[in-house]
């Protein structure tokens, strides 16, 4: 069976048991994982959503982004505990290093994202293991905290939500696997599970018990050009210039050949002068299409496989369009 994921949990319209019934939906057709991503664009929350997606699935793996220092990681291993416990052992999470642009939403100071990430997965995993944890870090300081109770697991799988080069490598040295960001390409994908192995490699990992997988911004029309408009707000948003520096230069350096350094002043200028949909009309139709799998059915289908060809395990589509819901399901049902 080809693995396949399953992403939802974007349209501010649709309410959360809307989006549980997709994940139900991708339950039935056999998708491996039904996911949600917790984002400084203030949408639900993955705690809640995960919460719904368990109540309304039976065997699905359930994953979500979780901005690590959102929650304290004592609270962070309450919760996902719980949440595992709720869903039969079927949680996975994907911790991403907090930004500049979370530290101003959410009101706390920016620090080193890789120093915040490490500390955090250090505690949040002492904590699982069930012993009394007393930590000392750069940022975290932890006197005699432990679990009242045992979970049902004592490691829940921890796949890094990382995008840059530094991200990358943490990822290889310390995740159980890596989610690759979405609006990436292939060639994206396949550079950046280079430096994920080689520094798993570094610190004598076993490459074959690590899960790469990747959000794919999937778009499906009946003509290439409807399908390529549906999903440019999502792209967007990673060229709006607060954040340009963390998302596409970072890609740049990584290796990837849809963001050209040439076009950044011509696209900024028309965020200045149209906001976000400014932004989105001036993206070209190769830039969209070389960064989402975007198209009619057949070259949505042949895209993914793309991403599967450049080393990705598992691509998790995401509806650019709530009703490109139940046609995506169904293209890639198993």
């Amino acid at each position: 069976m080809t693995r396949m994921g399953f992403a939802t949990g974007y349209d501010y319209r649709v309410q959360i048991s809307e989006f549980a019934n997709a994940v139900r939906s991708a339950e039935e057709r056999n998708f491996e994982i039904g996911f949600f991503s917790e984002t400084w664009s203030l949408m639900r929350d993955s705690v809640t959503a995960m919460t719904a997606f368990a109540a309304a699935t039976k065997r699905i793996s359930l994953g979500c982004t979780q901005i690590v220092r959102l929650r304290s990681p004592v609270v962070w291993a309450q919760t996902a505990a719980t949440l595992d416990e709720f869903s039969d052992g079927r949680i996975v999470i994907c911790p991403g290093a907090p930004s500049e642009v979370h530290a101003k939403r959410h009101g706390f100071e920016h620090v080193t994202p890789a120093i915040a990430l490490r500390e955090w997965v250090d505690v949040f995993r002492m904590m699982l293991s069930g012993d009394k944890v007393d930590y000392q870090g750069k940022l975290l300081k932890v006197e005699g905290a432990k679990l009242g109770w045992k979970p049902v697991r004592s490691q829940i799988p921890l796949w890094f939500a990382s995008t840059s080069t530094t991200g990358l490598r943490l990822a290889g040295k310390l995740a159980d696997g890596v989610l690759l960001n979405t609006v990436s390409s292939p060639e994206y994908a396949a550079n950046a599970i280079k430096i994920v192995r080689e520094a798993a490699e570094e610190e004598g990992r076993n490459w074959n018990d690590f899960r790469i997988a990747i959000l794919i911004n999937t778009s499906v029309e009946d003509n290439s050009k409807a399908a390529i408009d549906a999903v440019r707000w999502e792209v967007a948003h990673k060229f709006m210039p607060e954040k340009a520096a963390s998302q596409t230069r970072v890609r740049q350096r990584v290796g990837e050949p849809y963001i050209d350094e040439n076009e950044l002043p011509r696209l900024s200028a028309a965020y200045a002068k149209g906001g976000l949909e400014g932004l989105a009309r001036a993206l070209s139709p190769k830039t969209v299409q070389g960064l989402t799998a975007a198209g009619t059915a057949d070259e949505v289908v042949k895209k993914v496989q793309q991403y599967r060809d450049a080393g990705v395990h598992l691509p998790i589509v995401r509806p650019a369009a709530w009703h490109q819901t139940q046609r995506i399901l169904d293209l890639f049902a198993q």
